[in-house]
C-alpha cells in the first residue's frame, strides 16, 4: 500500500481491535456469570471454569466482529475529518474508491476470519464446550459425593459422605425412596469410587442394608462386607450423544444423514445454520459500505455529522435484525434464502451507490445578462 493507504489501514485496524477485545469482554464477562456455579457448586477448577467460558468467544466475536468493524470505520472516519485530513486528502486529489481501498482491505481481511469462524471453529468449539460439560457433569467425586453435604443425586436418592480422605470415601450414607413405598437405605464405613468397562461403580464396604418394604413394617437388615451401588446412570456417559444443528460439522449440514433422529424431527434448523454461516462474512461487508456511504465525504466542521452516523446506526441495525428475522423465517419455508443473501448484498449495493453513484451537485455558474454594464465602463 501507499504511505496514506497504511495509515487509513492502520488507524481503522488498532480501533477494530480495540472495539473488538472490549465488546467480547464485556459480552463475554455477563456470559461467564451463569457459569460461576461450575466453580462454587459442582466444585471444579478456576481453569475448567476459564476453559468453559473461553469457548464460547468464537460464536460471540462472529456477531461482534462486524459490529466492531462498523464502529472502527465510524471513529476513523470522523477522525480524519475532524482533524481535516479527508478535506486535505479530497484536495489533493484523493477519490472516493482510495480512501475506501485500505478499508474494504481491512473488511476482507475480517470477513475471511469470520468465514472461518462460522464454517470451523464454531462447531469444533462448541463440540468441545459439549465435551467438557459432560465431564463437568460425569465428575462423580466433585460433582455428587461432596464432603459433609446431603446431596440429592435425583428424586428419591440422597448420598452423603462424612470425610473423604485420598481416594477414599469415609462415613457414607445413601437413601433411596425412588420405589416407594419401598424404602433403602445403606451405611457403610468406607468406600471408593471405581471405573469399570465404562461403568461407574460407588463400593461400599463394611456396612449394611435397610429395606423397608411399607412405613408400618420393621426394616429387613442385610449386613454385607463389600456392595457394589451402581452410579452409571447420574454421570450422563451413558447416554447417546446428539448434537444440535449448530454443533455439526458444515459438511454433516451440507450433506445431513436422512435417517437422523435430530434431522427428522428438525430439517429446517439445519438449513437456517447451513445458511448462516455461509452469509456471516458478508455482513463485515456491508456495514463497512453503510459507515463509508454515510460519512465518507470530507465536511466543513461547520456541517454537521451526526445525522450521517446515527443514519449509519440506524441502518446498520435494521439490516442486522431483518437479516436474523429471515434466518428465522429459513426454518419455515427454503424460498427466504433470498432474503438472508440479498438483505447484506442489496444494502451493500445501496451503499456503493450513495457514495460512488450520487454526486453532489456543484453550484451553477452567474449568468451574465446581456443588458450588464461593461467592467470598467
Amino acid at each position: 500500500m501507499p504511505v496514506l493507504e497504511r495509515y487509513i489501514f492502520g488507524l481503522t485496524a488498532k480501533a477494530f481491535v480495540a472495539s473488538l477485545i472490549i465488546l467480547t469482554a464485556v459480552i463475554w464477562t455477563t456470559q461467564a456469570l451463569r457459569e460461576l456455579d461450575v466453580v462454587t457448586a459442582q466444585g471444579q477448577t478456576i481453569w475448567i471454569f476459564l476453559l468453559i467460558t473461553g469457548l464460547t468467544i468464537p460464536s460471540l466475536s462472529v456477531i461482534l466482529a462486524p459490529i466492531a468493524l462498523f464502529g472502527a470505520a465510524v471513529w476513523s472516519l470522523n477522525r480524519l475529518n475532524a482533524d481535516s485530513e479527508l478535506v486535505v486528502m479530497s484536495g489533493a486529489g484523493v477519490g472516493p474508491g482510495r480512501l475506501l481501498r485500505p478499508l474494504m482491505t481491512l473488511t476482507l481481511m475480517v470477513s475471511i476470519v469470520v468465514g472461518l469462524m462460522s464454517v470451523w471453529a464454531i462447531p469444533e468449539s462448541l463440540r468441545a464446550l459439549r465435551f467438557q460439560l459432560t465431564q463437568v457433569r460425569a465428575d462423580v467425586v466433585a460433582n455428587i459425593l461432596r464432603e459433609g453435604q446431603f446431596t440429592p443425586i435425583e428424586e428419591g436418592l440422597v448420598v452423603h459422605v462424612r470425610e473423604r480422605r485420598g481416594g477414599a470415601l469415609l462415613g457414607i450414607f445413601v437413601q433411596d425412596t425412588r420405589d416407594a413405598p419401598q424404602e433403602v437405605t445403606y451405611l457403610a464405613e468406607r468406600g471408593q469410587i471405581v471405573e469399570e468397562q465404562g461403568s461407574t461403580f460407588l463400593v461400599l464396604e463394611n456396612g449394611s442394608v435397610q429395606r423397608r418394604e411399607a412405613p408400618d413394617k420393621d426394616p429387613a437388615i442385610v449386613v454385607f462386607q463389600r456392595y457394589a451401588f451402581d452410579l452409571s446412570p447420574f454421570t450422563g456417559l451413558s447416554e447417546v450423544t446428539s448434537y444440535k444443528p449448530r454443533e455439526r460439522y458444515t459438511s454433516e449440514l451440507v450433506t445431513p444423514d436422512v435417517n437422523d433422529a435430530t434431522y427428522k424431527a428438525q430439517p429446517g434448523r439445519f438449513r437456517a445454520e447451513l445458511h448462516e454461516r455461509f452469509v456471516n462474512p458478508l455482513y463485515p461487508v456491508a456495514f463497512m459500505l453503510i459507515a463509508f456511504a454515510a460519512i465518507g465525504r470530507p465536511r466543513t466542521t461547520r456541517q454537521t455529522r451526526a445525522y450521517g452516523v446515527l443514519g449509519a446506526i440506524a441502518a446498520m441495525a435494521a439490516l442486522r435484525i431483518a437479516g436474523l428475522g429471515a434466518t428465522n423465517l429459513l426454518v419455515a419455508t427454503p424460498y427466504a434464502a433470498f432474503a438472508v443473501y440479498g438483505l447484506p448484498i442489496g444494502a451493500g449495493a445501496a451503499a456503493l451507490w450513495l457514495a460512488f453513484g450520487r454526486r453532489p451537485r456543484s453550484p451553477a455558474p452567474p449568468v451574465s445578462s446581456p443588458l450588464a454594464a461593461p467592467a470598467g465602463a
